[in-house]
């Protein structure tokens, strides 16, 4: 299915590449179908005598390994029982979030029209930090317990770099990276400047599906986060150049720049005022500037080579 999706994704997306016309675009004719089910609240407001009709409407959610007396624990579990009432006061309804979703479909299915946009099932899953969302084509799962906002209770035992994710506003981004994580396969390669603009396209998807988003709620950023990454760009490429960085494969790199973490490393006293994942920042900018500076669709960023695009992208980081 994802090898489809890709294909269809390539053959299909084409649009201007002026932000400008991004944020024009005109979704408001297009159609979107799906439901919204919100499992944590029937499941919380349940008792044992509703157990049988709660596996017989949710099966998936049910695995037959799992004996019934744990959902009934479950159901009077104090921890989760908070969590599922903390939910309540963030999300409400779950209308704002609805409407979010709906148009990220919306500017999904205009560069695809064969995307069909998942049925959601909202749940909590006990701070399971590593799966917040699951994105199964049909199917969409998310943990609303991840969602609580950065200075609630339950977050207090996490690193402050991974807890200022855990807001409401980063749901709709976590459900676009989703999609496209799985859709659009990141390019498999060594070259520090390769992997650099692979991610930078991975973020560009964002830019283009979410273009109301913040950037600093699109890199998981805090504002002072953000700030750091934007008045030292030119620092950070410098740092690249003189040190012979770009072509290199040493794997560590993507330790110290690419992957998750509190900071980026340079190795120098100031590193802690950085944030991590400054090289996929630095990604995406060389890839936004290529898009700025060529009359390219985004069908063609997608099966551009990363040294094309570096190449052609004209990248002067801001001073």
């Amino acid at each position: 299915m994802r090898s489809i999706w890709l294909g269809l994704l390539i053959l299909i997306m084409t649009i201007s590449c002026e932000n400008e016309v991004e944020k024009s675009i005109d979704i408001s004719k297009i159609e979107v179908d799906f439901k919204v089910n919100r499992f944590e609240e029937v499941f919380y407001n349940s008792t044992e005598d509703d157990l049988p009709k709660l596996k017989n409407d949710y099966a998936i959610l049910f695995p037959k390994e799992v004996h019934d007396s744990i959902w009934i624990a479950r159901m009077e579990n104090e921890d989760e029982l908070y969590l599922f009432h903390e939910s309540q006061k963030v999300f409400g309804n779950f209308k704002e979030e609805q409407v979010e979703l709906e148009q990220l479909f919306k500017y999904i299915k205009y560069y695809n029209p064969r995307f069909k946009s998942p049925n959601i099932i909202t749940h909590i899953s006990d701070i399971d930090y590593q799966y917040p969302v699951i994105y199964a084509d049909s199917l969409l799962f998310i943990s609303l317990d991840m969602y609580l906002g950065t200075g609630n209770i339950v977050y207090e035992g996490f690193p402050q770099y991974l807890s200022q994710k855990y807001k409401k506003e980063r749901l709709v981004v976590d459900v676009a990276n989703d999609i496209i994580g799985q859709s659009y396969p990141k390019v498999n390669t060594r070259i520090f400047l390769n992997r650099m603009i692979e991610e930078g396209k991975h973020i560009y998807l964002l830019d283009r599906f979410l273009p109301d988003a913040s950037d600093d709620v699109k890199m998981g950023y805090s504002e002072t986060k953000l700030t750091w990454a934007q008045d030292n760009e030119i620092n950070v490429w410098k740092y690249f150049i003189e040190n012979e960085l770009l072509y290199s494969n040493d794997s560590n790199l993507n330790k110290r720049f690419i992957d998750t973490s509190p900071f980026s490393k340079f190795y120098q006293e100031a590193d802690q005022d950085s944030p991590g994942r400054i090289g996929v920042w630095i990604g995406w900018q060389i890839v936004r500037s290529y898009m700025e500076n060529n009359d390219v669709d985004l069908q063609q960023l997608l099966i551009t080579n990363p040294e094309d695009i570096f190449k052609k992208s004209k990248y002067k980081p801001k001073k």
